[in-house]
């Protein structure tokens, strides 16, 4: 009888974390919904942002197939880094969503765990920048006319979703920085995003930055989604193990320890009246 008991409270846990997560990403559906010519300008800004960098291909002096080349491996990097950058922004901004809201407190006192309040927030991100990215990348590739034959796009979604497992661990270490400090921590967060564009190699191999940097950048889950999405697009390679399984260790430590740092934060910002501030 009461491993009967035991089984259905498990099976009632389960159940409320599930109504749970689907309720955090419902409510960010809705205000994706209400802020959706903000979401558009912000899009259209990024369109013309990618054009203005695949464009830099057009200036170099090249036979068209290396050029079309160029064009690719700068069009790959901006929209992936669009994607992988969206997923840290708002997983980073979660904070500073709620005191915008103005709906900080009530979140941090619903019956939702924070691990469920946060991955929801993950998973909404990885929807809306999936989206979004497949819309930026169409935009690029039919305004310029790139040819992109060989491109394994089952490939390139598997990893960008490996990806962003790892992305949504360091956007949770980072959301805990406008929790202890309402007036620099969002500030802190893009400072955190630019070093990550800065390594990762977006527009550029990581082979020309100093021997420093390319350590840095080994830790970087951008690094290994970029250079294994060029070559799904360029040349309709499948998933390479040496891309993959350090996604999968980064992802693994980094969202325990994500979680960990946003709850002793959480803490923090609750002893010193920190929760509510807004400056």
């Amino acid at each position: 009888m009461a491993s009967v008991d035991t089984t259905f409270t498990r099976r009632k846990v389960l159940r409320d974390e599930l109504v749970g997560l689907y309720g955090v990403v419902e409510r960010n559906l809705y205000l994706t919904k209400r802020y959706f010519l903000w979401d558009l300008a912000f899009l259209l800004w990024t369109i013309a942002n990618t054009l203005t960098i695949v464009f830099i291909s057009r200036g170099v002096d090249l036979a068209p197939a290396a050029r079309n080349e160029l064009a690719t491996k700068l069009l790959v990097g901006g929209v992936i880094w669009a994607f992988l950058g969206i997923i840290f922004e708002i997983v980073t901004e979660t904070v500073a969503w709620e005191r915008w809201e103005g709906t900080i407190e009530y979140t941090f006192m619903a019956p939702v765990s924070r691990p469920v309040h946060l991955i929801g927030m993950g998973v909404y991100a990885v929807i809306y920048g999936l989206v979004r990215a497949a819309a930026i990348f169409i935009a690029v590739v039919a305004f310029i006319g790139l040819h992109l034959p060989h491109a394994n796009y089952g490939a390139a979604v598997a990893l960008l979703a490996i990806a962003s497992i790892s992305f949504i661990g360091v956007g949770m270490m980072t959301a805990v920085l406008p929790l202890i400090s309402p007036e620099k921590g969002t500030q802190l967060g893009f400072v955190a995003q630019g070093l990550m564009l800065v390594v990762s190699g977006v527009y550029y191999p990581v082979s020309v930055l100093p021997s420093w940097m390319q350590w840095i950048a080994k830790i970087s889950p951008a690094t290994y989604a970029l250079r294994g999405n060029r070559h799904q697009i360029l040349e309709g390679a499948g998933l390479a193990w040496a891309d993959v399984w350090p996604l999968l260790v980064i992802g693994a430590f980094s969202i325990p320890i994500g979680l960990l740092v946003f709850r002793a934060g959480e803490r923090y910002a609750k002893r010193h009246g920190k929760l509510k501030r807004s400056g």
